[in-house]
């Protein structure tokens, strides 16, 4: 470890790596500090029974050839350690509902989107063209999102104004078909009477322009980028969990880890949660009334996941995945459930291997879980570098909650008991300590119509040499926080310099490994 670096990049998500990434190809001193055992934040894997499980990143769209996070992993310079699968191409979400045995695909490519869905709703042709149209448009008045110049979205305030649900409804009087447009809510937590519809359409269309899965695990997009990042100079480090942001004169001279090592730098840049920032610095070069209102900004849910270890030869893979809701309500109301009805919808993905045959190893299943429902073990702290027990009270909760999960399960996959090998749970509290996310939230803060610009959080600071990156600051997803971390880098390198760079570093030779399989 140096005594200085020019760039302290605090937290190794996305965000953080694609921050480094960038910073260290333009020749500076670039540190990456991460608390855990694993770099990557939501692109970390575990092994349970020698299978490989993503933490949170399931499936990346936008990866076929010119696309846009083609083109961004292409300036990084990482295409070609990739490997992955793409999945069905006329059907790589199925939406599903209990009282309704017929399976709604979401299809790849937009001809092929609307082809699938008006065979489903022949009569409603027109809304389906209307709401595929609307979420293109969308996305264009993004611009780096596209790779283009232009100013921050953030700007549009048509683009806030405009209710994810209220346009949904607004295209059809078909309830049926309105949930299947919305039915993959579970990508962004939508609340009815919150969120826009611009994170709607950012979240879904990568997705019908092209989605795969990782091979083997969303951890190899981790391992190539530190591998760059140290090609070019930069230094990274775990089991260096920052706990306090040190200031002189109102701006950063260094940090120190719980290691007690101090790491100075001219600047720095936070990929945790503002919130968590914010504390590390006391507050101290912060107004009021900013601290108050990144204060006052509301996580999104959080989630219960099981993993499930499958025997062998004993359960199909799936080359899609399944968000399944118990009613056409549950799609946008599931975060209301009750003990009684919970869960109201939920996520099942399988991972991929690079030698993937006919047969599964493993599946995932996801469902929105508050965080009050763990508040009682919210004192305690348990990762695989400071292992606690959160005691037999804990165990039992999950115990019972994987029973329920396993209920609904059987109502779609009635073998599913049968084909256990071992199964292993995740709660708001797993992606608390692991991820850092404030009270296990799935993707930062709550995007609210009413109020815009209360949850957006700027890359640059008051104090003149910290910046922000990550999920918190636009979006989530791997493709929102990649662009994040451009952002970020934009304020420091400025935005025409450093779209320029991308953008001609877009169009090296570069192949994405596909893995191809009998499936």
């Amino acid at each position: 470890m140096k005594a200085q670096y020019d760039i302290v990049v605090i937290g190794s998500g996305m965000g953080g790596l694609v921050a480094a990434n960038i910073l260290a190809r333009e020749g500076k001193s670039v540190c990456v500090l991460e608390k855990n055992n694993q770099y990557g934040g939501n692109l970390q894997t575990f092994v349970r029974d020698k299978t490989i499980f993503d933490t949170g990143v399931h499936y990346l769209g936008g990866l076929s050839e010119g696309q846009n996070l083609y083109r961004y992993f292409e300036y990084l310079d990482i295409l070609d350690g990739l490997y992955f699968k793409k999945l069905d191409e006329d059907g790589f979400d199925i939406i599903t509902f209990d009282d309704d045995c017929t399976e709604y695909p979401h299809a790849q490519g937009y001809d092929n989107f609307t082809s699938y869905l008006i065979k489903k709703f022949p009569e409603e042709a027109d809304a389906i063209h209307i709401y595929c149209e609307k979420l293109q448009e969308v996305c264009q008045k993004f611009p780096l999102y596209n790779l283009e110049a232009g100013k921050p979205y953030h700007q549009d305030s048509d683009l806030f104004n405009l209710g994810a649900k209220a346009y949904i409804d607004s295209l059809t009087e078909n309830k049926r078909l309105r949930a299947v447009l919305a039915g993959s809510n579970l990508l962004y937590a939508g609340e009815p009477d919150k969120t826009p519809f611009y994170v709607h359409a950012l979240s879904v269309n990568s997705f019908i322009e092209s989605s795969y899965r990782c091979a083997d695990g969303g951890s190899q997009i981790t391992k190539l980028l530190i591998r760059k990042l140290k090609e070019n100079g930069g230094d990274a480090f775990k089991h260096q969990e920052v706990t306090h942001i040190n200031l002189k004169d109102k701006k950063v001279v260094s940090v120190t880890t719980k290691t007690g090592r101090k790491i100075k730098g001219d600047t720095f840049i936070s990929n945790i949660d503002p919130k968590k920032t914010l504390q590390l610095t006391e507050g101290e070069p912060f107004r009021k009334s900013f601290t108050q209102r990144i204060d006052e900004m509301e996580s999104t849910i959080s989630a219960f996941s099981i993993h499930i270890v499958l025997k062998p030869e004993s359960f199909k893979y799936h080359n899609h995945n399944y968000y399944h809701s118990k009613n056409l309500d549950a799609v946008w109301n599931a975060h209301q459930y009750t003990q009684q009805n919970w869960p109201l919808n939920y996520m099942v993905s399988m991972g991929v291997r690079k030698n993937q045959g006919e047969w599964g190893e493993q599946l995932t299943a996801i469902a929105y879980m508050r965080f009050e429902e763990v508040a009682a073990w919210a004192k305690t702290f348990n990762t695989v570098t400071d292992k606690n027990d959160r005691g037999e009270t804990y165990a039992d909760f999950k115990k019972k909650k994987t029973a329920v999960f396993l209920n609904e399960l059987e109502k779609k996959f009635p073998d599913i008991r049968s084909c256990i090998q071992s199964i292993h749970t995740s709660t708001p509290l797993s992606y608390r300590d692991y991820i850092g996310c404030h009270r296990g939230g799935m993707y930062g803060y709550t995007k609210d119509v009413q109020n815009p610009l209360k949850s957006f959080i700027s890359p640059r600071t008051k104090v003149p040499n910290l910046y922000f990156t990550g999920q918190s600051l636009n979006m989530h997803g791997i493709l929102g926080v990649t662009i994040s971390g451009v952002v970020t880098c934009s304020e420091i390198l400025g935005a025409e310099y450093l779209l320029e760079k991308i953008v001609k570093g877009s169009k090296k030779s570069g192949q994405l490994h596909s893995v191809d399989s009998d499936v």
